[in-house]
C-alpha cells in the first residue's frame, strides 16, 4: 500500500493509487488518438456496482459524455468508467451523443458490466469527431491492461493527460468503526481551468460503505473547497467532470452524516481533493510556480471566497508573479474589484511573512528579500480584511510566456 504519513484525524498513503481502495483496479494504453504515442484511453472498473456521486462543469456547451455519465448515475451507481483523451468529442451534435453511447456499450461489453453501471469522459480538442475505430480498438484491448497494482494505476492516470506535465494522484485512509476505509483520487488538468468545477477530469475511489445521497452532499462540499478555488486561465471548458466511486469493500458501519467518524471521512475525502486540486494548479499550463492566496476578516467564507478567486484569476497578479516584483497594487486592486464588503482603510496583504500593506497603508519592505521570496516555487498571498470572521483560500499559478506558445498551437 506504501508508507504511511499521520495526520490528526487521516493517514496519508504515500505512494497510494487509485486502485489501492479495496475492490478497484484500473489501466490504460494507446490507441490512436494522440498524435504521440501517450497513452489515451483507460478505465477503472470496480468488481461490484459501486455507489456513486459526481459533479460538472457548469459550461452551458457541455459534451457528450457528461450526457451520457449524468443518464448512467441516475440511481447513485457505478461499476465502472471509460475515459479518453486527445479528444474532448464536444460540440459534435448528434454523432458526438451517439459515439459516447457506443463508448459506454462498448465499455460494458468488454469490461463484464451492465451497461447503465459504465460513466464515460472526454478530454482534449474540441469540436472534432472521435476516430470510433481507435477508440472501439482500444476498449477492446483494455481488459488485459487492467490491474490492481501501481503499474496498471500509473498506466490509467498516464492515459487522462493532454498538456499535463505530470500525473496527480492521492490517497489516504481513515479509521471508521474500527476499521480502515481507504479513499484515493487521480485527475488531469493544467489549462482551461477555472472555479466552478474546477475544469478538469477526476476520478475518487474508496472502499467506504456509504450511501449514494451522503457521497453525493461531501463530494459537493469537498469540491467546493478545493477543485472550485483553483484557477489557470479564466477558461471554464465543456467537459470536465469530477466522478466518486465506493465499493463497500471496508465492510464499515454505513457512514453518514451522523455518525461519530463522519468529520475524520470527510476530512481525508477533503484532503485527497485539495492535494488534487493542488496539483492541477501547480501543473498550469507554462506555470513556474503554485500561488496560494488566503483572505480572513471577510464578512462570510462566500465573501472570502470571492475575494480570493479574484485576485488569484487576475492576470495582472499572475504576472507579477512570473516577474518575481512585489507590486501589491496589482492585489489590492483585484481585492476591490470583486464585488464583495470591503472597508478600504483596514486591509493587510503580505507576501509569505513580509508585509507589504498594513492598515491599507504602504509598508517599507526589503525588496531583494521580496524578490527572493517570490522566486521560489511556492507564493502564499494573504489579505486580511479586518472586516469579519470570514476566510477562504483560492491556489493558481503564474501567467508566462508558455503559456501562450502552448494554447497558441494546441490544435497542432
Amino acid at each position: 500500500m506504501g508508507a504511511k504519513v499521520e495526520h490528526q484525524t487521516f493517514t496519508v498513503v504515500e505512494n497510494g493509487t487509485i486502485v489501492t481502495p479495496g475492490g478497484f483496479s484500473a489501466g490504460g494504453l494507446h490507441c490512436g488518438l494522440k498524435k504521440t504515442s501517450r497513452n489515451d484511453i483507460g478505465a477503472i472498473r470496480c468488481d461490484i456496482p459501486a455507489t456513486a456521486a459526481a459533479v460538472y462543469t457548469t459550461n452551458v456547451f457541455q459534451a457528450a459524455p457528461l450526457k451520457v455519465t449524468r443518464e448512467s448515475l441516475s440511481n447513485g451507481r457505478l461499476q465502472a468508467v471509460i475515459v479518453n483523451s486527445g479528444n474532448a468529442n464536444a460540440c459534435t451534435g448528434q454523432q458526438g451523443e451517439e459515439d459516447a453511447y457506443a463508448m459506454r456499450a462498448a465499455a460494458a461489453r468488454e469490461l463484464g458490466v451492465a451497461e447503465e453501471d459504465v460513466a464515460v469522459a472526454s478530454t482534449g480538442v474540441i469540436g472534432e469527431l472521435l476516430k470510433m475505430d481507435a477508440v472501439h480498438s482500444g476498449i477492446k484491448a483494455l481488459p488485459e491492461q487492467l490491474g490492481k497494482e501501481t503499474n496498471e494505476a500509473e498506466q490509467f492516470s498516464q492515459a487522462i493527460l493532454t498538456t499535463d506535465l505530470v500525473k496527480k494522484e492521492a490517497c489516504v485512509s481513515v479509521v471508521v468503526g474500527g476499521k480502515t476505509v481507504t479513499i484515493a483520487g487521480a485527475a488531469k488538468g493544467s489549462g482551461m481551468i477555472h472555479p466552478n468545477m474546477a475544469t478538469m477530469l477526476a476520478f475518487m475511489t474508496s472502499d467506504a460503505v456509504i450511501g449514494a445521497e451522503a457521497l453525493q452532499r461531501l463530494l459537493r462540499q469537498a469540491t467546493n473547497h478545493t477543485f472550485n478555488m483553483i484557477t489557470v486561465d479564466g477558461d471554464t471548458s465543456t467537459n470536465d467532470m469530477l466522478v466518486a466511486m465506493s465499493s463497500g469493500y471496508a465492510g464499515n458501519e454505513e457512514l453518514t452524516m451522523d455518525h461519530p467518524d463522519w468529520e475524520a471521512f470527510a476530512a481525508g475525502f477533503t484532503y485527497v481533493c485539495q492535494v488534487l486540486a493542488k496539483a492541477i494548479a501547480r501543473d498550469g499550463e507554462g506555470a513556474t510556480k503554485l500561488v496560494e492566496v488566503e483572505v480572513t476578516g471577510a464578512v462570510s467564507d462566500e465573501s472570502a471566497q470571492a475575494i480570493a478567486k479574484t485576485v488569484i484569476g487576475s492576470s495582472l497578479v499572475k504576472s507579477a508573479m512570473f516577474g518575481a516584483d512585489a507590486n501589491w497594487g496589482r492585489i489590492i486592486a483585484a481585492v476591490g474589484r470583486a464585488g464583495q464588503p470591503v472597508n478600504p482603510d483596514t486591509v493587510d496583504i503580505r507576501l509569505g511573512d513580509i508585509s507589504v500593506l498594513a492598515q491599507s497603508r504602504p509598508v517599507v519592505f526589503d525588496e531583494e528579500a521580496a524578490l527572493a521570496y517570490l522566486q521560489t516555487d511556492t507564493v502564499r498571498i494573504v489579505v486580511d480584511l479586518h472586516h469579519g470572521e470570514g476566510n477562504a483560500v483560492a491556489w493558481g499559478c503564474d501567467l508566462t510566456y508558455d503559456y501562450v506558445r502552448i494554447n497558441a498551437a494546441y490544435r497542432t
